[in-house]
C-alpha cells in the first residue's frame, strides 16, 4: 500500500476501478439498508416544516436558505406524503458522502484498506446516521462540507488551479443550503492566507471560484434584502434561546457523543497528526486550518456541538491515511493486527446505531434507553391525529361559524402536520405565525372564530370574549412528546377582540 493512489488519481476525476467499484456498492447497500429501516415510526416536526416550504417555493425562508425545500419539492412531485420517499434524498446524500469520504484518503495517499477506514468511520458519525433517516438541510450541508474538503484536495494533490471552480460551486450550493457554511470558509480562508496554498491569490481561477460561489447564493441574498434580513433576526433570537437553555453548554463533550463517534477518536486525531506533523504535512496543511478555525469560532462562539460534525470527515480519512503509513513499515503480521485492530476499533462504534436510527419498536425493551438518548424520535409520532382531533372539533362548529374560522397552529411543526393531513378531513388551510409560516399571512384576516393548537389558556383568553377547550392532541402509540406534555390542549376562541390582521404585525414567532 504505497502511494500508487496519489499518483493514480492525479487525473482530474477518480477512474472506477475495482476498489472504487467496490466503494461505491458498499455505499448502494447502505443507501437500501436506510430506505428499508427509514419509515419505521413518521414525520419528524422538523421534516413537517420543510414539507411545507417545499410547497411554497422561494428563494429563501425565515429559518434557512432555499436549496433544502427545493430538494424537498422534488420529492413531494416524486413520492407525494411517502415518509421513505421524502427520506430518499438524504439518505442518497450520506452514501455519496461515504464514497468520498473513501476517495478523500485515496488523494491524500491511501490504499483500499484506508478507503475503506475512512469511508465507515465517517458511515458511523452520530450526524451522518441521523442525516440519512430525516430530511433535514444537516443532510445536504454534511455533504457540501465534505465535498469542499475533498475538492482542495483535489487541488493541493493534482496542482491543477481549475478545481477553484468545484470548491466555489460546492460553497455557493451550502450557503444555499445552511449558513453555517460561512464558518467553513472562514476555514478555508485561513487554509489559503496560512500556507502555500496563498499563491493561488494572484491567479485567476480563485477569484472565479469565489465570483461562481456568490453567483449561486445572489437569489437568496437579494431575497435577505427584501425580507429586511429576517433570517438574522431569526438566528440571533435562535442562539440565545440555545444558550438560555443550555443546548449549547456541551459543546465539548458533543464531539464524541454526536459530532464524531466515540470509537473513531484515535483515527482523527491521527488525521491531525498528519496534516500538522506528519510526513507531507506542508502539503497538507491547509486542511488543518481548515478544520480548527471553524472549530475555534464556533466554541468561542457557543454553537451547538453538532455544527462542527463536517469537519472530521477530512480529519478521518487523513487518519487513515497515517494508520496505513504506521503499518508500512511494520512486519506483515503487526501490519494485519494493526489493520485488524483499526477495523475492529472503528466497528465499535455500530453501538450508536440504535440511538441515531429508527430501529427500535416503540415500547420495546429498547425504546425507552433509545428515547433518552435520542430526542428526535418521540417527535414523529401524534401528527396525523393532531389533523383528527381538530377536524372533529371544526365538525362541531355551526355553518355560519365555519364560514369565517381558522385554524391557527402555535408551532411549525403543528402547522406542518394541519397542512399536510388537514385537506383529507375538510380542514381549511391552517394559519401560524412560526418562521415563514408568518410571511404567509392570517388566512381568513377578519375570522371570528379560531381553533388554536400549541398555545396556553393564558396566551389567549385576554384576546377572546369566549375560550372553549375544545379538545386534547395525543398519539395512538402513546409516546409523551413535545405536543402531549407541554400543550396538549386546543382552543376555540369565539369573538377574537382584535382580527388576525390587526394582530398580524405583532405575532411572529421564531422556533
Amino acid at each position: 500500500m504505497s502511494n500508487a493512489g496519489s499518483e493514480r488519481d492525479a487525473r482530474p476525476w477518480p477512474r472506477f476501478d475495482r476498489e472504487l467499484w467496490l466503494l461505491v456498492a458498499l455505499a448502494l447497500a447502505k443507501l437500501l439498508f436506510h430506505l428499508a429501516t427509514d419509515g419505521q415510526y413518521g414525520f419528524h416536526r422538523d421534516e413537517l416544516q420543510f414539507l411545507s416550504d417545499a410547497r411554497h417555493l422561494d428563494w429563501g425562508f425565515v429559518a434557512y436558505p432555499p436549496l433544502t425545500p427545493f430538494l424537498g419539492h422534488i420529492e413531494w412531485q416524486l413520492s407525494g406524503a411517502s415518509l421513505v420517499g421524502f427520506r430518499f434524498f438524504p439518505a442518497l446524500a450520506q452514501s455519496i458522502v461515504f464514497v468520498v469520504a473513501g476517495l478523500t484518503a485515496r488523494r491524500l495517499g491511501g490504499g483500499r484498506a484506508a478507503m475503506w477506514l475512512a469511508a465507515f468511520a465517517v458511515a458511523l458519525s452520530p450526524v451522518s446516521l441521523s442525516a440519512s433517516s430525516l430530511f433535514m438541510y444537516v443532510s445536504f450541508d454534511f455533504l457540501w462540507c465534505v465535498l469542499l474538503a475533498y475538492f482542495v484536495v483535489c487541488r493541493i494533490q493534482s496542482n491543477d488551479v481549475r478545481w477553484w471552480l468545484a470548491i466555489g460551486a460546492v460553497v455557493g450550493l451550502g450557503m444555499m443550503t445552511k449558513y453555517t457554511m460561512a464558518f467553513f470558509v472562514a476555514g478555508l480562508v485561513a487554509g489559503v492566507v496560512l500556507t502555500p496554498l496563498r499563491k493561488d491569490l494572484s491567479g485567476k481561477w480563485l477569484w472565479l471560484g469565489l465570483a461562481l460561489s456568490l453567483l449561486i447564493f445572489l437569489p437568496n441574498l437579494v431575497w435577505q434584502v427584501r425580507h429586511d434580513f429576517i433570517t438574522l433576526t431569526f438566528l440571533e433570537f435562535i442562539h440565545a434561546r440555545d444558550i438560555g437553555e443550555g443546548r449549547a453548554a456541551g459543546f465539548w463533550f458533543d464531539q464524541i457523543k454526536v459530532a464524531a463517534n466515540f470509537a473513531t477518536v484515535p483515527l482523527w486525531l491521527s488525521g491531525l497528526w498528519f496534516v500538522f506533523f506528519g510526513r507531507q504535512a506542508q502539503r497538507w496543511r491547509a486542511l488543518g486550518w481548515m478544520s480548527l478555525a471553524p472549530f475555534a469560532i464556533l466554541a468561542l462562539a457557543k454553537g451547538r456541538g453538532y455544527y462542527v460534525a463536517p469537519l472530521y470527515p477530512v480529519l478521518l480519512a487523513a487518519g487513515a491515511v497515517q494508520w496505513q503509513r504506521w503499518l508500512e513499515v511494520r512486519p506483515p503480521s503487526r501490519r494485519r493486527t494493526g489493520w485488524t485492530a483499526a477495523f475492529l476499533l472503528t466497528a465499535c462504534g455500530l453501538i450508536v446505531l440504535r440511538a441515531c436510527l429508527p430501529l427500535a419498536p416503540v415500547h420495546s425493551a429498547h425504546w425507552e434507553l433509545i428515547n433518552k438518548l435520542n430526542g428526535d424520535f418521540r417527535e414523529e409520532f401524534g401528527w396525523p391525529e393532531l389533523a383528527r382531533e381538530n377536524a372533529r372539533i371544526w365538525n362541531t362548529l355551526g355553518a355560519d361559524e365555519r364560514a369565517h374560522a381558522v385554524v391557527y397552529a402555535s408551532n411549525y411543526g403543528e402547522a406542518g402536520a394541519l397542512e399536510l393531513y388537514g385537506p383529507q378531513y375538510g380542514l381549511p388551510q391552517v394559519v401560524s405565525a412560526t418562521n415563514s409560516f408568518w410571511l404567509r399571512g392570517p388566512g381568513d384576516p377578519d375570522a371570528r372564530v379560531i381553533i388554536v393548537n400549541g398555545s396556553s389558556r393564558g396566551d389567549w383568553q385576554p384576546h377572546c370574549d369566549s375560550l372553549e377547550l375544545a379538545g386534547r392532541t395525543g398519539n395512538a402509540a402513546h409516546v409523551a412528546n413535545e405536543e402531549t406534555t407541554y400543550h396538549p390542549d386546543i382552543f376555540v376562541c369565539r369573538g377574537p377582540k382584535k382580527t388576525l390582521r390587526e394582530r398580524w404585525p405583532e405575532l411572529p414567532e421564531f422556533g
